[in-house]
C-alpha cells in the first residue's frame, strides 16, 4: 500500500512543446571526454558548436541526453548507466569507469535484485505514542517505526497514521519483498489489486496480502486512517508500472505471485476459531495457507471467563503483538510487561512467554513467520 498521503494535487502535465531534457557536463577541454561518451560509451552526437572551435557538444543514448561544454562547472557527477545484467554488458567485467573529464560512470541494475539480510533478532517492546513520537514519512504520512533495529533489517513493523482524508496522488506501483501485510486500524481506504476486480474499501479489522510483484494503486482515504505494515526485508524495493492500467479488465484471483496469492481478509465476514493456545481464540486472516506457511497473520481474543495462556516458546524467525484494544501482561522469562492499545512486542526464538491479566475486550493483531500450527 505505499503510497497514502494528505490530499494534494496530482503529477502535472508535461510541459507543451518540450522536446526533451538535457543534464549539464563541464570539462576542459571537449577532447578526449568527447570521444569517450562517443566512442567508450556509445553516445551519438547530435550537435556540436561552434564548427571552428568546438566548445559544446549536445550528446544522447539510453535515453539520456547530456550538454557537454568546454569550461563549465563539472554538472552531473556520476552517471548510472541501467543495465539487464551490469556483469554481462560490462566490457572484461568493468562495470566501473571515469570518463577524462572526472565523471564517474557506473553500469548498475536496471531492475534491482531482491536481498535479504540475515535475521537478527532481538526483543523489543513498543508503547504507544504520544505525538511527539511520530515522524512524519512518505507524502505527509506520520509513521511509528515498532521495530526500530528491524532485525537486522530483516523486517520492518510500522503504525501508520493519515491525518486528512481524499485522493490519494498513487501509481500504479510494485514491491520486491519477500513478504508484506497491511492491517486497517482504524477508518478506511480505498484500494486496486491487479487481477482482484473493482476497486473496494479496507475498513477497520481488514487485511491483505501483497504478495510480491502484484500491481497496485492507492485510491482514497479518509481522516484519521490508520495501518499497521508488516513487510520483510525492511529495505525493499518499489517500482513503477507505468504501462498497466487498473483495475485490470480479467480476474485471476487465483493466481500464483513466487508462491503466494493475494488475500483480502474482510473481518466482517470472518469466523472465530481455537488458538493453538487454551484461552484464546483467533481470527485467522488466510494468510497461512496463501503463502504455503511462509507467515501466519491472526486476531486473538480470550475466551470467555479466560484471561492468561500457558507458557509457549517456538522457534519462529519472526513473532509479533500488536495490541488492537483492551490490554494484557506479557510475562517474558519471568517479568511481566504491561501492554494496552497500539503496544507492540516482538519476542525471539529464544523467548519463553505467556499472556495474562487479558480484559475481556482484549484483541491482539499476531504476526509470525512462519506460520504457526493450529489446533483442530
Amino acid at each position: 500500500m505505499n503510497e497514502p498521503s494528505e490530499s494534494r494535487p496530482g503529477p502535472a502535465r508535461p510541459i507543451a512543446g518540450v522536446r526533451g531534457a538535457q543534464v549539464p557536463m563541464g570539462c576542459e577541454t571537449l577532447e578526449p571526454s568527447l570521444s569517450f561518451f562517443v566512442q567508450t560509451l556509445g553516445f551519438r552526437i547530435d550537435a556540436i558548436f561552434p564548427a571552428d572551435d568546438p566548445a559544446t557538444a549536445m550528446l544522447s543514448g539510453y535515453g539520456l541526453q547530456i550538454r557537454l561544454a568546454r569550461g563549465a562547472t563539472r554538472g552531473v557527477e556520476t552517471l548510472y548507466l541501467l543495465c539487464d545484467d551490469p556483469a554481462a554488458a560490462a566490457a572484461a567485467g568493468q562495470t566501473r569507469f571515469v570518463a577524462p573529464n572526472g565523471v564517474c560512470i557506473e553500469l548498475v541494475a536496471a531492475d534491482p535484485a531482491l536481498r535479504l539480510p540475515a535475521t537478527r533478532q532481538a526483543l523489543v517492546h513498543t508503547r504507544s505514542a504520544t505525538e511527539t513520537q511520530w515522524g512524519v514519512g512518505r507524502a505527509g504520512m506520520r509513521y511509528r517505526d515498532l521495530l526500530p533495529e528491524r532485525h537486522g533489517g530483516a523486517f520492518i513493523a510500522s503504525h501508520i497514521r493519515i491525518l486528512e482524508g481524499g485522493p490519494v496522488p498513487d501509481y500504479v506501483h510494485f514491491h520486491k519483498i519477500r513478504f508484506q501485510t497491511i492491517f486497517c486500524r482504524k477508518g478506511r481506504v480505498r484500494v486496486v489489486y491487479e487481477g482482484q476486480g473493482e476497486p473496494f474499501v479496507m475498513h477497520a479489522g481488514d487485511c491483505v496480502l501483497q504478495p510480491p510483484q502484484i500491481r497496485h494503486r492507492v485510491l482514497e482515504s479518509s481522516a484519521g486512517a490508520e495501518v499497521v505494515e508488516l513487510g520483510a526485508p525492511a529495505d525493499h524495493i518499489t517500482m513503477a508500472d507505468h504501462t498497466m492500467a487498473l483495475p485490470t479488465p480479467d480476474r485471476y484471483p487465483e493466481r500464483d505471485f513466487s508462491g503466494q496469492r493475494f488475500v483480502r481478509h474482510i473481518a466482517a465476514q470472518a469466523s472465530w476459531s481455537p488458538w493453538r493456545m487454551d484461552g484464546f481464540e483467533m481470527r485467522d486472516t488466510g494468510i497461512g495457507a496463501a503463502t504455503a506457511g511462509l507467515a501466519g497473520v491472526r486476531v486473538l481474543r480470550p475466551i470467555a471467563g479466560h484471561s492468561g495462556t500457558g507458557r509457549q516458546q517456538h522457534a519462529t524467525e519472526f513473532c509479533f503483538y500488536f495490541v488492537l484494544n483492551g490490554h494484557l501482561t506479557v510475562e517474558v522469562d519471568g517479568q511481566p510487561l504491561a501492554l494496552s492499545s497500539d503496544d507492540s512486542i516482538t519476542v525471539t526464538d529464544t523467548t519463553a512467554y505467556r499472556f495474562g491479566d487479558a480484559s475481556a475486550d482484549l484483541q491482539l493483531l499476531e504476526v509470525t513467520l512462519p506460520a504457526l500450527v493450529e489446533p483442530h
